[in-house]
């Protein structure tokens, strides 16, 4: 069970990593914020960690060399039994991408895949991105109804990332059955993700064997033909580094987008005012709006997608926030909490899309910061963004508190998130019009 520690009156914390808590952590990470901002505690799967809360302190720990990515330096066998890190990566040989590996190798990686993953080509990609929008809103457009998790906010990542990977239409539905089950089993048994992983590997090693035997030929402009190429004083990456790359892009592109999109329009749907506020806005000047890049920002940093950085350890003792952190000792950044600190950000718990002084931590800081937040911020630019615009009266069809978060460390996000609208009827431009 996971511990809780006593504040300075004796009072005791709230229960963590409850169904309570998945609903509403923010009260809790308040709580250890002001109590024990670095806290060692037992997570659900029974391994020992430090949750480190304060904004100034995660900062620290992102950027200190000291906290390996890598989980060999976890001396106990818990992630060799899977239960750090992403379920079913270490049995399918996906171990070697940017999320588990440090400097020189993180260097080196990071470099050549950047080649790939340019700024240029994720610009390129947006009108795919909006052509996906807009094809998915009309699938339930006339109906009135809809849940965005699954009908909207889930598709509109994978096909998204599969287009850019150059992943075949004809393949791209079984990339959505084996991210679904991840998604479905992130909080709870591993087995049914690993056996996707594993499934998700073996496909990415066929088709870069495919695109390495075309390389040069027409329409081979996608990312996993450009990590292929990519190459830096001759060293170019391998097969096994090229499968784990495509692999962690997917992995860790999808979900953060999916949470973005339906973290971000539920926070709206809460927020009436703030919403009004961006659609008189987005009415008046359009996407151009300087509102709409606050406003992503600002979600970003009131209900992230990423609620903890994934898995660190020690390298070698070292104090944290007044503690005291052993050689091996696995530490979870928690983004969330720091993202609410009243010590860097003025009303912390309030939704204010006009926030200009806004540092928030949601895609992480230093040299690991996500190098797919520019696709992500795309993705959901244009689905919040398509939403207002096509559906202006969009509203929840439940009450709030009845919704349902999915549990686990890593990723916050809704399990679903049904919503209502006035039916609208496509026309052949993709345009909406209501239905008298």
């Amino acid at each position: 069970m996971p511990s809780h520690p006593a504040g300075a009156q004796g009072e005791p914390a709230p229960p963590l990593f409850t169904w309570e808590f998945a609903a509403d952590p923010y009260p809790a990470y308040a709580w250890l914020r002001e109590h024990a901002p670095v806290h060692r505690t037992r997570l659900p799967s029974g391994v020992e960690a430090w949750l480190v809360t304060r904004y100034a302190d995660a900062r620290q720990a992102l950027a200190d060399a000291r906290l390996s990515k890598n989980p060999a330096h976890h001396e106990e066998p818990e992630h060799a039994k899977g239960k750090t890190g992403i379920p079913g990566e270490r049995k399918a040989e996906l171990m070697t991408h940017l999320l588990n590996i440090d400097p020189p190798d993180h260097t080196r990686l990071r470099r050549l895949v950047s080649k790939a993953f340019t700024p240029r080509r994720v610009a390129a990609f947006a009108p795919r991105v909006q052509e996906l929008t807009d094809r998915l809103i009309d699938g339930f457009a006339e109906r009135g109804e809809a849940d965005l998790i699954h009908e909207f906010a889930f598709p509109l990542p994978i096909y998204a990332i599969c287009d850019l990977l150059g992943v075949p239409a004809d393949d791209q539905d079984d990339f959505r059955d084996w991210a679904g089950m991840m998604i479905r089993h992130g909080g709870g048994p591993r087995g049914g993700v690993a056996r996707s992983v594993k499934k998700m590997r073996g496909y990415l090693v066929e088709l870069i064997h495919r695109k390495r035997e075309t390389l040069g030929a027409a329409g081979d402009d996608d990312l996993i033909s450009g990590l292929i190429r990519a190459s830096d004083h001759g060293e170019h990456l391998t097969e096994g580094e090229a499968a784990a790359m495509a692999f962690i892009l997917l992995f860790a592109g999808f979900e953060t987008t999916v949470n973005l999109i339906g973290n971000g329009t539920f926070a709206l749907l809460t927020h009436p005012e703030q919403r009004a506020l961006l659609q008189r806005s987005l009415a008046e000047e359009g996407e151009d709006s300087p509102l709409l890049d606050t406003a992503v920002e600002e979600l970003l940093r009131f209900d992230g997608p990423v609620e903890m950085a994934t898995w660190r350890f020690a390298t070698e003792p070292l104090r944290l926030g007044g503690r005291d952190i052993e050689r091996g000792d696995p530490v979870l950044v928690v983004l969330a909490a720091a993202d609410r600190d009243p010590e860097r950000f003025d009303r912390p718990d309030t939704l204010d899309l006009t926030r200009r002084d806004n540092p928030h931590l949601g895609y992480g800081h230093g040299i690991h910061y996500c190098l797919g937040a520019p696709l992500a911020r795309l993705e959901g630019r244009a689905a919040l963004v398509t939403l207002l615009r096509r559906l202006p009266d969009l509203q929840l069809a439940a009450a709030p508190e009845e919704l349902r978060w999915r549990g686990g460390l890593i990723m916050r996000g809704l399990r679903t998130l049904p919503v209502r609208f006035a039916p609208a009827a496509v026309t052949s431009s993709g345009d909406v019009r209501s239905v008298p």
